[in-house]
């Protein structure tokens, strides 16, 4: 017995951890996974190769975001969401909301800009074409609060309460899109507030701040909503298989928990990075005014004596 024309045997043994960690690749992601790890590893041994230094850091933060959707999605994990609301709010919440922190700390923005080669006068080589992406007008609207915040909060009240939901998961294709789009809206998200990369968008800690909770509590609500609800309200997950000994609406109920459970994580790891970067931007502006004393004779210190001295006169 198949289910929603994925090929996958329905009829599966109670979900417990051991076997969703089971390895069981979804081809896409597992080649995704391979190809970035494989990109990034060559860009840092090019820096490496030429005597530049490239943060350890960055690079464990990058490799631990792409195992972690490696996890969701190439393991049974990935094929007990096909039949259990609770395993793929999981997956959701991961690929959504803690991977792309990890990747966005790993800096491959940055990285590529510093490996990819400088192309001759008057030609478009990669790293250039990288760069005026960046610029572009394009960049500036999906990376503008207005979009980030919008498409956020619609990734979770527009799919889940309406039939868009069922249409994605009626197939493979659909299912891949759903999770590369959760992927990519939590980049987009999270890439203003906490990106170490160059973007359009770099307001001031405190507005990255506001702009992280401005959406948190619409994900709590979201979660609530799911527990709260006194019929399933996805067909998908509306007749589980008997052999998975579950309930759909108790199902649901978990899926609900774990939304609103998972929306403080990311808040958290997300606030310890502004923090950190708060206070290194301080440090270095600290720095950078030393220096420029040391040019100038400290000036700026004489001219506040100079107009204590005049108030004094007066």
């Amino acid at each position: 017995m198949d289910h929603s024309g994925h090929g996958m045997t329905t009829d599966m043994p109670p979900f417990t951890l051991g076997r969703g960690l089971e390895f069981s690749p979804d081809l896409f992601f597992l080649i995704g996974c391979l190809t970035a790890l494989g990109l990034y590893g060559w860009a840092v041994a090019r820096l490496r190769r030429r005597g530049d230094a490239w943060p350890v850091s960055r690079t464990v933060f990058f490799v631990v975001g792409v195992l972690t959707v490696a996890l969701v999605m190439c393991t049974k994990l990935n094929d007990y969401g096909m039949v259990m609301f609770s395993v793929h709010m999981v997956q959701h919440m991961v690929i959504s909301m803690l991977s792309p922190i990890l990747l966005l700390l790993g800096a491959p923005v940055t990285l590529a800009l510093r490996a990819l080669p400088v192309a001759g006068r008057g030609s478009l080589g990669p790293r250039e074409l990288l760069l005026k992406l960046l610029h572009s007008r394009y960049m500036k609207v999906i990376t503008h609060p207005a979009f980030t915040i919008s498409m956020f909060i619609a990734s979770l009240y527009a799919l889940y309460f309406s039939p868009l939901f069922d249409f994605l998961m009626g197939s493979k294709a659909g299912h891949i899109g759903m999770m590369v789009h959760f992927l990519m809206v939590g980049l987009v998200f999270f890439w203003p507030i906490m990106g170490v990369d160059p973007g359009p968008h770099r307001p001031g800690y405190v507005m990255r701040m506001l702009e992280l909770f401005a959406g948190m509590p619409f994900h709590a609500f979201f979660g609530i909503a799911m527990m709260m609800a006194s019929e399933p309200l996805v067909k998908a997950y509306g007749n589980p298989p008997a052999s998975l000994g579950i309930d759909a609406l108790a199902d649901q109920h978990a899926a609900g928990g774990i939304a609103w459970a998972f929306s403080e994580i990311p808040s958290v790891l997300v606030l310890i990075a502004l923090v950190y970067q708060w206070y290194h931007s301080e440090q270095r502006q600290a720095v950078r005014k030393d220096r420029a004393a040391d040019r100038d004779g400290d000036k700026e210190l004489e001219a506040y004596n100079a107009y204590l001295a005049s108030l004094r006169s007066r």
